[in-house]
């Protein structure tokens, strides 16, 4: 099946990643206890990261908000954003607003789903399960990472009515990539998502500096020992560690032809992360891929590259489980009060001709 323009546009807007924090004292709901200087007071997704980033230790803090290299993709990846402009209507009936569409046929609650980001518990007990808790009660999916720190089966546990996808990066043991699809499959996930632009690991110098490693106690929650025995993530003295693991671990030499094998290994629609070019999105189309998420990894991996044009900033979520579902609804929120200010009525009768650049807004 061809993936259809909505699936495209959609999935290109998995650009929030979500990475909880935990911000003592607040988030409680107890409006009383707050002090009146309303520093505290959680409007946007903004303050979030302002409360949730200082109660990290620097080593996760840096690894959760830096780029590769020099950072400018990182960087142009925001400064893009902001030169978008809203072309609005006025007299338009809005009392009645939809935020709702679907993914691959799923509907959800909002054009937003969690992005997939490695080893949340480094930032918060409740890691990965309360990012699937939250996403869960907002009605949008979440994909989970392959490096995750919390396991298929225990994120499932947790939320047993949320919409997981699993992303996946492919080992050079394909064994252990299959084991991973069928466990996915078993645990109710929908789809799959080929992570395809990371044949290695690109360079994140301050990752380098402060020789990234797992934290004792957090481990990779779908692997036990065995898989990685070769290499001990845990004790870098030098560089980056989670480099060397995947640059150990991970297949460099997939290939188009690979995306088939994906395709016939599991029956769960494949969705590609890491498209760029229109040259590689008629290629999916051609492989029969379900959908694709337009992406530069955050600007994580080839630093240099063109923005995606669109938001992508590091979110750091307020008090596990409530700060991500926190966010959820700020993003909710924000989406339904623009559709009003713009004129719709439905994130459906939005188009691309809404939402024009900056440098032509003097030009309409």
């Amino acid at each position: 099946m061809k993936p259809s323009l909505l699936q495209l546009i959609a999935l290109a807007t998995f650009s929030f990643c979500l990475f909880p924090a935990a911000v003592a004292g607040f988030g409680s709901g107890d409006e009383a206890e707050r002090p009146t200087n309303g520093s505290d007071v959680v409007v946007t997704v903004d303050d979030l990261r302002r409360l949730g980033l200082p109660k990290l230790n620097k080593t996760c803090r840096d690894y959760y908000q830096s780029g590769a290299d020099q950072e400018q993709t990182l960087h142009e990846n925001t400064a893009a954003f902001k030169r978008w402009r809203l072309l609005y209507r006025v007299l338009v009936d809005v009392l009645s607003r939809s935020t709702r569409t679907t993914m691959l046929g799923q509907e959800v609650s909002m054009p937003l789903g969690i992005a997939p980001s490695a080893m949340q518990k480094m930032a918060h007990r409740d890691g990965e399960k309360g990012t699937a808790v939250a996403s869960q009660d907002a009605g949008t999916v979440m994909i989970l990472s392959t490096l995750s720190s919390t396991s298929i089966e225990d994120l499932r546990a947790a939320a047993p009515n949320a919409t997981l996808w699993l992303q996946l990066y492919v080992f050079k043991n394909r064994t252990v990539t299959e084991e991973l699809l069928h466990r996915a499959y078993c645990a109710n996930f929908s789809a799959v998502v080929l992570t395809v632009d990371a044949p290695t690991w690109g360079q994140r110098i301050v990752d380098v500096r402060n020789a990234f490693t797992i934290p004792e106690g957090i481990t990779l929650g779908n692997f036990d020992r065995s898989v990685y025995s070769n290499f001990d993530m845990t004790n870098a003295t030098s560089g980056s560690g989670l480099t060397r693991y995947t640059n150990d671990f991970f297949d460099q030499s997939l290939t188009w032809k690979d995306v088939l094998w994906l395709k016939n290994v599991t029956s769960l629609p494949v969705v590609l992360k890491g498209i760029m070019s229109p040259e590689d999105a008629q290629l999916a189309v051609h492989y029969g891929v379900q959908a694709i998420i337009v992406s530069n990894h955050g600007g994580r991996q080839l630093d240099g590259v063109p923005s995606t044009r669109r938001f992508n900033e590091y979110r750091p979520a307020f008090q596990g489980t409530d700060g991500v579902r926190k966010m959820l609804d700020i993003f909710l929120t924000e989406i339904n009060r623009t559709l009003a200010l713009m004129g719709h009525s439905s994130v459906h009768t939005f188009k691309p001709q809404d939402l024009i650049r900056q440098e032509r807004y003097g030009l309409l």
